[in-house]
């Protein structure tokens, strides 16, 4: 009798699997060119606000030349500086110099606005990145211990003390820090920027707000995850609570809690404005204040734009990453 069936059949869905890759790397390349184009349209308009509400602070001319200047002094400064040319004109230098990563030179500082953004930028960088640090060695050991201890005594100390850093200004907790451990107990330095001491009290400041939207909205994923079925299951196999939070429910619970992060990396840089100006810190925030109030333009829409383009390039990122971490979102997209 003879035997028809084929010695190297391929297995089962064998030859679906090469597709099914394609869709899925269509489907991604699809949503990256939709968020950049949006991404360009955003900050787009952000450059094109900042350069016109800029210009209604005030004249600068009048800042950088003493009070006793003539009018004659005024009109060559104003054209020295290209203020005096149309306002269209002036939109349309900014708008060609974008592309090319001329952000103008700086009304006060004299120098290329890139420049004066570059010499800030670490001190920010690293400002949020200690904040950052604070807010997850923070936020998610309590989150997770809120959830487990879901109803307890402990649990609900845990929540008051989150909804009492949500609802408390940062400049107000950057003062009373400063009071209690600069002023009281001379432990850490109250401004500065240079050593591990002086990144304490305004990291912890800037971190107040972030560690208490993490660790509410990680307990919350996390008791909806411990109620389904299949942590039943693993609990039924004896599992101890241990073994199932941090191996079977942790990672279904750290979908929505990986966006929010995300969001809090543009929110923590954003914040830095008000922090940095109480804590002297030398950064981008501190220097937008400054331009803000020199009524320097192109320092200030070069501020604005920079800020702009964080919260838009972390939206992207979480947006892919949480499309390749769900499949259902990558599927249903």
């Amino acid at each position: 009798m003879t035997d028809l069936t084929p010695r190297h059949a391929p297995a089962s869905g064998a030859g679906d699997e090469a597709p099914a890759r394609r869709g899925d790397a269509a489907r991604i390349l699809r949503l990256v060119l939709t968020r950049l184009t949006a991404a360009i349209l955003v900050l787009l308009c952000t450059a094109t606000v900042s350069f016109f509400l800029v210009r209604l602070s005030g004249d600068p001319v009048k800042l950088l030349l003493p009070p006793d200047a003539t009018a004659h002094q005024e009109a060559t400064l104003r054209a020295s500086l290209g203020l005096d040319r149309p306002l269209l004109t002036q939109y349309l230098d900014y708008l060609w110099g974008l592309p090319r990563l001329d952000l103008g030179t700086s009304l006060f500082y004299h120098e290329p606005v890139s420049h004066v953004l570059a010499d800030r930028l670490p001190a920010t960088l690293e400002l949020a990145a200690g904040a950052l640090v604070v807010t997850l060695g923070i936020a998610l050991p309590a989150g997770v211990f809120a959830a487990m201890r879901r109803g307890r005594a402990s649990d609900r100390g845990v929540m008051a003390g989150v909804l009492l850093g949500q609802s408390t200004p940062p400049f107000w907790v950057g003062i009373l820090l400063i009071l209690v451990f600069a002023v009281g107990l001379h432990a850490l330095p109250a401004s500065g920027y240079g050593t591990f001491a002086n990144l304490v009290l305004p990291s912890v400041t800037l971190a107040v707000y972030s560690v208490a939207v993490v660790a509410r909205l990680l307990r919350s994923s996390l008791i909806d995850v411990l109620s389904s079925d299949h942590i039943r299951t693993a609990r039924a196999k004896g599992f101890g609570p241990l073994k199932t939070v941090f191996v079977h429910a942790l990672r279904n619970a750290s979908l929505p809690v990986v966006t929010v992060v995300g969001l809090e990396v543009g929110s923590l840089l954003g914040g830095a404005i008000l922090t940095e100006q109480v804590f002297s810190w030398p950064g981008v925030g501190r220097l937008t204040i400054e331009a803000i109030s020199n009524r320097d333009f192109p320092l200030v829409q070069a501020t604005v734009l920079f800020f702009a383009a964080v919260f838009v390039v972390v939206n992207l990122l979480v947006d892919l990453s949480y499309s390749l971490l769900d499949p259902r979102v990558r599927t249903s997209r």
